[in-house]
């Protein structure tokens, strides 16, 4: 299968927006449009910490990541969020996934970020397989309150 990864312009706006919509349906979750678009606006702005990229099978996007660098009080160097992955319905288990984390380890490397830590829900068993091949898990466990 030829795969690239590749972060995102935009013009890949209506190849993004499928996907993004297709993770929301798979935590069930609703995010408004207005909070969507003006994502989309960050991930393209220079000057934002946050960035995107997306799996292309020939002209089609597959899967995407997203990624956020903030400061951290223990290390020089910043850490890299990976905040969402998704791969396409049908598609799973092909190795994209393992792809878009090796493209957010690389770009943080680059970044000059000194980890990549993500979060998952306890019940994508599936997702957990491959993490547990890629990373660490790290015994922390999340809490939070919304405002």
């Amino acid at each position: 299968m030829r795969l690239e990864i590749r972060p995102v312009t935009a013009a890949d706006h209506a190849a993004w927006l499928p996907l993004w919509q297709g993770y929301q349906r798979f935590y069930k979750a609703e995010i408004a449009s207005a909070t969507s678009a003006l994502t989309w606006r960050r991930f393209l702005d220079p000057g934002e910490p946050m960035h995107a990229a997306l799996a292309w099978q020939d002209d089609r996007a597959v899967g995407l990541v997203h990624f956020i660098y903030h400061r951290s009080c223990w290390t020089e160097g910043d850490y890299c969020y990976l905040q969402d992955l998704f791969v396409g319905e049908g598609l799973r288990g092909a190795g994209i996934g393992r792809r878009l984390i090796e493209h957010v380890y690389q770009a943080a490397q680059t970044a000059g970020a000194s980890r990549v830590h993500w979060l998952t829900h306890e019940s994508n068993v599936d997702a957990m397989q491959l993490y547990q091949r890629v990373a660490e898990r790290s015994g922390f466990l999340q809490y939070r309150k919304n405002l």
